[in-house]
């Protein structure tokens, strides 16, 4: 029998709505297609698009699965020199976004870069064109390998050593070991791995602007852009949000179907000791994926940047109204992040029933869709809100109050909140989930109403994690690019708006102090995963 909601399922389903109604306006307009614009993106823009967006999942995906595994399985199951420290150093790239090593890389390895100019001079040949398909792969690998290694080492560090001590038995070599025993117990936690990379790969479209490879993110801000066309933006975000659904969907599947039972001791696999050759190999290549990834792009940039202030024409009252800017609306997007999350976990802890819960939890869909995607559904719900209100006060009160939401900061963070709060949701939800049954129970017996004990008891017990998922928003809004340049009010720059508009006119100089910021404030999440040593063992 049907029942109405109540107030805690009202609040619930008025979450999901305000995160929803972008995603679903967007689908929508895949539902209605307009003949002409697929007329005119169907025989030119569309097919190469799609061609290269699935090329570069499977070149990224298998790029990062590769170096991950690789790189985790090295550091984990051998001792070599200076194998303690690379086992936290090769988190560094995840500091950097991939635009940022994509436009560091482009200046130096571009045909007109310095690497490219000594090498002509000293041995009269031409390198292979960095603008280019594998190109945009090498550098997405290199940033994004770090979601692959530490899942990959997480799901090693699960496996126990009755599993390794029957696969010696059997007469497995190590190499043997990884591939027909610990890789496939360890398919969940590298499904998560993989679906967290190839997340990323469909929201990016600096990098493949920058390298000349389009794909459908690329392609909706070309056609907003180029074209001004909403429809059409809107309908090539919807096949993006496609996409993704269909990876979603594949993660879901291949976790969700994997069910391994360890029993058994647990001290893992013993670590064998690399010395000589094999040891400075090991070294060697660590190194080398920790400086083409975190070091070279660092230095560069610290180089430009230095180089920039010293110019007369260095402008630093720009720079710091650019870090205003990206600083405001990370703290309110954080703030209001923390805020539904906060209301979310309460409605859903408080019980209540299965609708309920769905409802919820389908509220924290907007991680998992390009940031393209949320951008032109966003503006497109805005835009049709401005105009239906001054459409009803012109025909009320015979006023018109222009656009309220639409190229304003408060839509920029609707449309963050609607891509972040799920970053929160989680981490508050996860801090609950580790609160025992028994204080509650003892709070209700002493007499405690619920608004006492969410007060007194669970709001300081969540309190780290609400600062932590916050801390992440903060800094997912600080280098965060599609969503901004879609929704930005004219005029309005941020950091990663102007590492993008100096990055594309080759104004490497001008782009480097607002990076290296992004970069630093990208070092935030990765220096408390470096504080937490075990979450990588």
């Amino acid at each position: 029998m049907y029942r109405p909601l109540d107030a805690a399922g009202a609040i619930s389903l008025f979450i999901f709505l305000l995160v929803a109604v972008p995603i679903f306006s967007v689908l929508a307009e895949v539902a209605t297609p307009s003949k002409e614009i697929w007329r005119s993106i169907g025989k030119t823009l569309l097919p190469d698009m799609i061609k290269n967006t699935l090329l570069l999942l499977a070149g990224v995906g298998i790029g990062t699965f590769l170096l991950g595994v690789s790189l985790a399985w090295l550091t984990f199951a051998y001792r070599f020199p200076g194998s303690r420290m690379f086992e936290i150093l090769l988190i560094l790239p995840l500091a950097v976004p991939t635009y940022v090593l994509g436009y560091v890389y482009m200046a130096t390895f571009d045909y007109a870069g310095p690497v490219h100019t000594t090498v002509r001079q000293l041995f009269g040949f031409t390198l292979p064109e960095i603008r280019s398909g594998w190109g945009a792969m090498t550098v997405m690998s290199l940033v994004l390998y770090p979601y692959v290694y530490i899942m990959a080492r997480a799901g090693f560090s699960q496996i126990s050593g009755t599993s390794i001590e029957v696969s010696k038995i059997i007469g497995y070599s190590r190499f043997e070991t990884l591939m027909k025993a610990i890789l496939p117990l360890s398919r969940p936690s590298l499904a998560v791995g993989i679906s967290l990379v190839m997340m990323e790969v469909l929201t990016d479209f600096a990098t493949v602007r920058f390298f000349n490879f389009p794909t459908l993110s690329e392609g909706i801000i070309r056609v907003w852009y180029g074209r001004m066309n909403l429809k059409a933006a809107m309908e090539l975000a919807g096949i993006l949000l496609l996409f993704a659904l269909v990876l979603v969907w594949l993660e879901y599947r291949l976790r969700g179907r994997a069910r391994y039972y360890q029993r058994g001791r647990t001290e893992g696999i013993n670590k064998e000791r690399l010395s000589g050759i094999k040891g400075a190999v090991a070294s060697v290549f660590c190194t080398t994926v920790i400086s083409l990834a975190f070091v070279l792009p660092v230095v560069q940039l610290i180089r430009w940047a230095v180089e920039e202030t010293s110019a007369p024409s260095t402008s630093f009252r720009m720079y710091m109204g650019l870090l205003f800017n990206s600083l405001t609306l990370s703290v309110t997007a954080a703030i209001a992040c923390a805020f539904l999350a906060l209301v979310l976990t309460g409605v859903l802890q408080s019980g209540g029933s299965k609708r309920l819960r769905s409802i919820g939890r389908l509220s924290t869909m907007g991680y998992s869709i390009p940031g393209a995607v949320i951008g032109v559904g966003t503006l497109g719900v805005l835009s049709s809100f401005d105009r239906n209100l001054n459409a009803f006060l012109d025909s009320t009160l015979g006023i018109t109050v222009g656009l309220i939401t639409t190229g304003t900061v408060i839509g920029l963070i609707y449309a963050y909140t609607v891509k972040f709060v799920t970053v929160t949701y989680n981490s508050v939800d996860s801090s609950l989930e580790r609160m025992t049954p028994n204080i509650i129970g003892s709070a209700r017996t002493l007499g405690a109403s619920r608004i006492r004990i969410l007060k007194d008891v669970q709001l300081p017990l969540i309190t780290p994690g609400v600062a932590a998922g916050a801390i992440l928003v903060f800094v997912d809004v600080m280098k965060e690019l599609p969503i901004t340049l879609i929704l930005r009010p004219f005029g309005y720059d941020t950091l990663s708006v102007w590492v993008w508009q100096m990055a594309a006119e080759s104004m490497w100089g001008g782009a480097a102090l607002p990076a290296l910021t992004i970069v630093l404030v990208g070092m935030l999440p990765v220096t408390y995963l470096m504080r937490r040593g075990g979450v990588l063992r």
